[in-house]
């Protein structure tokens, strides 16, 4: 190895690491911040103390109910937040690679119209009989959308045009369902409760859901950075993936279930919050380049800090009413999705 590439293996060496460890402040940095937003009177050290305290490494001097905003209410929105960015985020790098499609996302596979339709069965319809609450309806909906797309997609050839079709028209069926539903058999109240649920919500988070989203989250993230260099193989198209000994319908069927059943949770417990893995992947590769044994992690982190700030705008721009957090992910993304088409359009007329 020359010396010039010694130094410049030395320099990716650890300026990964460093990369990393500046990700992690400034999410930790950003929650904590986030959370002292808010009527309540609460700063920075305030947080760190009662999560000091709850973790039994010290005691807190807010009162209870103010240690109760922070530690029952506040901080597993936050995190819930993060995990949800961060998941959506990968779903969406993930899908874009295994299916060559920069216009893929977490919910072109149906997944998000399916676990809407099973939300409102559960709220509406009173399905399950009181068995199901919304976030199992959802989960499920979401489950039988997916499994519907890749009967569609098998039957059809199972070729990545013939699954993105699948999922536009599962996706279509499964929101007329929902729509259908909501129009026959919902009165205004649940109507609208509904609807908000549908446009994506974190006010309802718990402790439970940061638990279950964050230990599929890590088990994705894991599988997922697995496969790092079989999705950049897929990056260069199925025929050069396959030369290079990658099983291409094995590996893109198990990656798939893997971002769907992510989803799936992720939706069940936040709604429907778009654009998250659209746009966050385009703008984690302008800062980590394609190799994805990079991008995955500078994604989820990109992610995770996005929609825990999006979230804190949601809660307070019109307080005390609240914004659907989707909403707001939607009127940051539209813009900053055509800027990335701007952009790489000038990028490919200057080739």
């Amino acid at each position: 190895m020359s010396g010039r590439a010694a130094a410049a293996f030395r320099g990716r060496r650890w300026t990964l690491p460093l990369a990393g460890a500046a990700g992690l402040a400034l999410l930790c940095l950003s929650a904590a911040a986030a959370i002292t937003v808010g009527p309540a009177d609460i700063r920075v050290g305030d947080v760190w103390s009662t999560v000091a305290a709850h973790l039994g490494a010290g005691a807190t001097e807010l009162s209870p109910i103010r240690d109760g905003i922070v530690w029952n209410l506040r901080l597993p929105r936050t995190l819930l937040a993060a995990v949800c960015g961060a998941g959506l985020a990968v779903c969406g790098v993930v899908m874009q690679s295994l299916l060559r499609n920069p216009l893929a996302d977490p919910f072109v596979l149906g997944v998000s119209s399916g676990a809407s339709t099973g939300a409102v069965a559960v709220v509406v319809l009173g399905a399950g009989g009181g068995a199901l609450s919304v976030t199992g309806g959802a989960f499920v909906g979401a489950v039988c959308s997916f499994a519907l797309v890749l009967l569609l997609s098998h039957t059809l050839g199972g070729s990545t045009d013939r699954v993105v079709l699948a999922g536009v028209a599962a996706m279509q069926l499964f929101s007329a369902l929902t729509s259908f539903v909501v129009m026959t058999a919902a009165d205004a109240e649940t109507t609208r409760g509904v609807l908000f649920w549908l446009l994506g919500s974190l006010a309802g988070a718990s402790w439970t859901d940061v638990a279950v989203c964050g230990a599929v989250l890590a088990a994705a993230l894991l599988l997922c950075g697995g496969h790092a260099r079989t999705l950049d193989a897929f990056a260069f198209g199925e025929d050069a993936a396959a030369a290079l000994g990658v099983a291409v319908a094995r590996t893109r069927l198990v990656l798939l279930t893997v971002t769907a059943l992510l989803t799936a949770v992720l939706v069940s417990s936040a709604g429907a919050i778009g654009f998250v893995g659209l746009v966050l992947p385009h703008a984690a590769r302008a800062l980590a380049g394609p190799g994805h044994a990079r991008l995955l992690p500078v994604t989820a982190l990109a992610g995770a800090v996005f929609l825990v700030w999006a979230d804190t705008l949601a809660r307070t721009v019109l307080e005390p009413q609240e914004v659907p957090v989707g909403v707001v992910t939607s009127l940051i993304g539209v813009p900053a999705f055509v800027l990335v088409l701007y952009r790489t359009r000038s990028a490919g007329s200057s080739r």
